[in-house]
């Protein structure tokens, strides 16, 4: 019980510093319905007297008069509709666009272990449907429940002027439907969970599919996807069952209490208009005040799957809030030419067991041409992850140095040393000009000429529409080498003192692959070079190699 206690405290915490950025829509909204309520009970009361005019049973207001009071009060009801769905349109957007940009903004500054955590698919559902549930939830559900309870309450005092008797019975429907809700809450909550993971799941499988299309042909596995996805979509339609099923059988009995409320309400205003005890006008109101108060208590039990289908959302939004982030510190530019130092570094995994670099110590010097090697496994890319501060090494020591004795300890803020050119195809869907401005945002068609040279790309001139030439999804359009060389003009173009390539010229012929490494030697001016291959063109222009081996052996120099 006490654990929770603690986790509600959590998710109401978390759910009140997120709603801080959004009360203006949240105040609107609560201010509109509740003039909404007033106008409907006005109109209610002037309803009767009207009635009472017309039969002659209370002259407080001639009958002309009260047709038009409720012409006002129904073109206000109408304005204030008009003007909720704008509130609830307009800065519905722009509440989700705002956090929905908030949650972008801090998974990339996430730090890379912790993100690695969660499959993208997921990542895009919470950002997308989470984010969603707890926006409604903060600007509308809220405002809807305190307007609910501002009506069932205004009409209550209402019908209680009217008959005392008939008020309180009415309301003693309240504690069934707190029994049920309990009830209902602690079942559904669990459904809703697994609903949620499923959907994630399934939107996984569908990304993974279609960005791997061509080799799930090639190993023609697509029906075994399409099993995958079967299977998981019929899970996810039994949980959704399950829920509707419980839901319905739930809002069912609710639904008979308020119906026995409803015909007890109108048999007694009946039997008193029988006797004489109130007028035709005061029949008419008691059965909608009646209408009036049991419509907020249907309406709360609506909210029982809104609160916990946005606490279910909150709690998934909450773990991305704990992915831990990195240390915002300003950019540490070190002076070229640069070197980099790795003194005595080990490197652990996160289960403390499997350790994959051992004691590595070595120099790239400044200006220097150096080439990694090793097998599978020997920790190649992990080493190039902890010259980027991606990964912390477990124990040692990486630091930058120039010839003027600069030293700095490698970190996040060192960063803006290295361009990096990873393994694969990493265009990003755009035009070419597109990818190479990430390199440099500030680069000129001249720089991206040099740069697309430098890489052996000058095949993007023979385009017809040459840096505008559209990429498609991770490069569609071209092939993987031309892709990488695309790739590696964008890190040129950064023109960091440290390049780091990682397998960047695997899918090049041999050819091509000696012209590409023989322009970016010539052209890297002071910039030290670290390519991680296996590939002898590339050895051929290493002033060293750095050969890794598994932790059983000791790396050395040569």
């Amino acid at each position: 019980m006490t654990a929770k206690i603690r986790n509600i405290r959590a998710l109401s915490g978390w759910l009140w510093r997120a709603w801080q950025g959004h009360r203006l829509q949240a105040g609107l909204n609560v201010c509109v319905g509740f003039a909404q309520v007033m106008t409907e009970l006005a109109l209610v009361w002037v309803t009767k007297l009207t009635i009472d005019a017309a039969t002659g049973q209370s002259q407080r207001i001639t009958v002309m008069m009260g047709l038009g009071l409720m012409v006002v009060a129904i073109l206000t009801e109408m304005s204030l509709g008009i003007s909720s769905r704008w509130i609830r349109a307009v800065l519905g957007v722009r509440a989700q666009n705002l956090m929905q940009r908030t949650f972008f903004e801090r998974l990339l500054r996430s730090e890379w272990v912790g993100l690695r955590r969660f499959h993208t698919g997921d990542l895009l559902n919470r950002m997308v449907r989470d984010v969603g549930d707890v926006i409604r939830f903060l600007t509308e559900s809220l405002p809807s429940l305190l307007i609910a309870i501002f009506q069932f309450l205004g009409a209550f005092l209402l019908l209680y002027t009217m008959d005392r008797r008939l008020a309180v019975i009415v309301v003693l429907i309240l504690p069934v439907f707190l029994i049920m809700s309990r009830l209902y809450v602690r079942r559904m909550r669990s459904i809703s969970h697994r609903v949620r993971d499923l959907e994630a799941r399934v939107q996984s499988i569908v990304q993974e599919s279609l960005q791997h299309s061509l080799l799930l042909k090639s190993l023609v596995r697509g029906r075994e996807m399409e099993i995958k996805l079967e299977d998981t979509q019929h899970e996810l339609r039994r949980q959704v069952v399950s829920r509707t099923k419980y839901a319905t059988i739930s809002g069912g009995v609710m639904n008979l209490g308020f119906a026995a409320g409803y015909i007890f309400s109108f048999s007694w205003g009946v039997l008193s208009l029988q006797q004489g005890v109130i007028t035709y006008g005061a029949l008419l109101a008691f059965v909608q005040l009646v209408g009036q108060i049991q419509r907020p208590v249907r309406t709360l039990t609506h909210f029982i799957p809104v609160f916990i289908g946005a606490f279910t959302a909150t709690e998934r939004l909450m773990q991305l809030d704990d992915i831990p982030t990195e240390e915002e510190l300003p950019n540490k530019p070190v002076t070229t030419p640069v070197g980099i130092r790795v003194d005595n570094v080990h490197y652990t995994y996160s289960d403390g067991i499997r350790s994959i670099i051992d004691g590595l110590t070595c120099d790239f010097a400044p200006g220097s041409v150096s080439a990694i090697l090793g097998e599978t496994g020997a920790g190649k890319t992990t080493l190039i992850r902890l010259m980027l501060s991606v990964l912390s090494p477990t124990s040692g020591t990486l630091s930058l140095y120039n010839k003027e004795d600069v030293d700095v300890s490698l970190s996040p803020a060192t960063r803006c040393n290295f361009s990096y050119v990873p393994q694969g195809n990493t265009l990003l869907s755009g035009t070419i000009r597109d990818n190479l401005l990430l390199g440099n945002p500030y680069a000129t068609e001249e720089e991206m000429r040099d740069a697309l040279f430098a890489a052996a790309a000058d095949f993007v001139w023979h385009r017809p529409e040459g840096l505008d030439t559209r990429c498609g999804e991770v490069g569609d359009g071209f092939s993987e080498g031309q892709a990488q060389r695309i790739s590696i003009a964008r890190a040129l173009l950064a023109k960091a003192p440290i390049i780091l390539f990682d397998e960047a010229t695997s899918s090049l012929d041999t050819q091509t692959e000696r012209e590409v490494v023989r322009r970016i030697v010539e052209s890297k001016g002071d910039a030290t070079l670290i390519f991680v291959t296996h590939r002898p063109e590339v050895l051929k222009y290493c002033t060293q190699t750095i050969t890794l081996e598994r932790t059983d052996r000791k790396p050395h120099t040569t």
